[in-house]
């Protein structure tokens, strides 16, 4: 189930935004024509996609376009009556290696999960791990008090508190069904 959908407030726009395209320039086939270089690439694409879909990995189709989205640290927001509490897990990363900053009203979580060094005697059988940079950027609604915003790490989660001001909070009112 969607549960983005019963959200008022869209969190993700500026991350939509911010995503390189996915689409690379190719020149349009001639008199309707697709070429077939085009064509096998696209069919392989689908086939590829179709395969990690199966296999339980997440699919590429519409996405970043890159492998980027598989080091992308999931996250909740839950609202409360004063604040906003956003929990973000990133599992082997270091608090030095994540960096929390605020541009206008969009808070932006970055960070790097980096590969522990290895000796030359290591011959890996399986590596199933991520590593790399990921970035998250999560548009705050208009009753955040971004001043007053505090963050915590502990066991591989951040937290971040943001304080809710109560001007457009009690714009808000039921409507009784009669």
């Amino acid at each position: 189930m969607n549960l983005q959908k019963f959200s008022p407030w869209n969190w993700f726009k500026s991350e939509a935004s911010d995503a390189p395209s996915s689409a690379s320039p190719v020149e349009q086939p001639r008199r309707g024509e697709l070429s077939p270089l085009l064509g096998m690439h696209q069919e392989l694409d689908r086939w590829m996609d179709n395969a990690m879909r199966q296999f339980g990995m997440p699919s590429l189709e519409g996405r970043f376009g890159d492998m980027q989205t598989l080091l992308r640290p999931q996250l909740d927001i839950a609202e409360r009556e004063q604040e906003y509490v956003i929990t973000v897990e990133v599992p082997g990363v270091d608090e030095k290696d994540v960096k929390l900053t605020l541009d206008d009203q969009r808070l932006i979580i970055e960070g790097e999960k980096r590969q522990e060094s290895t000796t030359e005697e290591d011959r890996y059988q399986r590596v199933e791990r991520s590593y790399g940079s990921f970035r998250r950027m999560l548009d705050l609604p208009a009753d955040a008090k971004a001043e007053d915003i505090k963050a915590s790490f502990a066991n591989g989660v951040l937290t971040v508190t943001v304080p809710r001001s109560g001007e457009v909070r009690s714009s808000r009112r039921e409507i009784p069904i009669e």
